[in-house]
């Protein structure tokens, strides 16, 4: 009976602990929907505060910026049914309250796992909470910058090419932009997962360079699928980033095993 109360209070722990995650996450998304961030100019500097304004809200203002930065030109992106604008700045929003949210989904995740771990394990848990949140920004933003407007520039050149008018469902551009927003935030991850591993003593530091050819083939696959055609040219958008991350992790790490050893 003591086993079964306490599966149940960890079952408990856990409903709290994402029942919080959930209401953070909520209260941003919630808060990106009904205002509107207004500019103003203090000297040399910009600076933005929120005004009470649902029809033009934040989401929709980052829709707009998405539209004029990754839309390819001759692109029309166009709503096909009532309901899809909103469905799109809501999915956005989410986002955005996931990415702003992430100090207290680490936070809460670590703290829930924290019993299960030893000591050294709990140092590194806390230790990885800011740099994971550091290296999921720099992925959103990696991939908005440098991989999402070059793979649609190449998936609609052919189009364009063959004198065809192309026009781009609000909903699917914005799926099609969060799906790699959140693919690039998760995978440079990669490094982060691999020190943690390391250092809790899971595996040896030369594991990684000794398992180096697989890595690579299932960091490839993970690029095929993700990735929205069949060309084999769009994965490498994915694959070429996450196997330097990978190199990267592999190498902090063998560098600080042979400064433990120099000690």
């Amino acid at each position: 009976m003591s086993e079964l109360d306490g599966i149940n209070r960890h079952f408990e722990e856990l409903r709290k602990r994402l029942l919080r995650i959930v209401l953070v996450i909520g209260i941003i998304t919630v808060f990106i929907l009904a205002f509107h961030a207004e500019s103003i100019q203090v000297g040399e500097i910009t600076l933005y505060y929120p005004t009470p304004e649902p029809m033009n809200n934040i989401a929709a203002q980052v829709t707009q910026h998405m539209k004029d930065n990754l839309v390819p030109e001759n692109v029309q992106l166009i709503q096909t049914a009532p309901g899809q604008a909103f469905f799109a700045q809501v999915y956005i929003s989410v986002l955005v309250g996931i990415v702003l949210g992430m100090p207290i989904v680490i936070k809460e995740l670590v703290e829930f796992i924290k019993p299960a771990l030893k000591e050294h394990e709990i140092n590194v848990s806390r230790s990885i909470s800011l740099p994971a949140l550091g290296l999921f920004i720099a992925g959103c933003v990696f991939s908005y910058n440098f991989v999402i407007p070059y793979i649609l520039e190449f998936l609609y050149r052919y189009g364009e090419s063959a004198g065809l008018v192309t026009f781009l469902n609000i909903m699917d551009f914005v799926t099609f932009i969060l799906q790699f927003l959140l693919a690039f935030g998760l995978s440079f991850q990669l490094p982060l997962v691999m020190y943690a591993i390391s250092v809790s003593g899971a595996v040896e530091a030369d594991f990684w360079r000794k398992n180096i050819r697989y890595a690579i083939v299932a960091i490839v696959i993970f690029g095929a699928v993700i990735t929205p055609d069949g060309s084999g040219v769009t994965m490498w958008f994915i694959a070429g980033p996450m196997i330097a991350l990978y190199l990267a992790g592999m190498i902090s790490i063998e560098r600080k095993e042979r400064k433990k050893l120099n000690i």
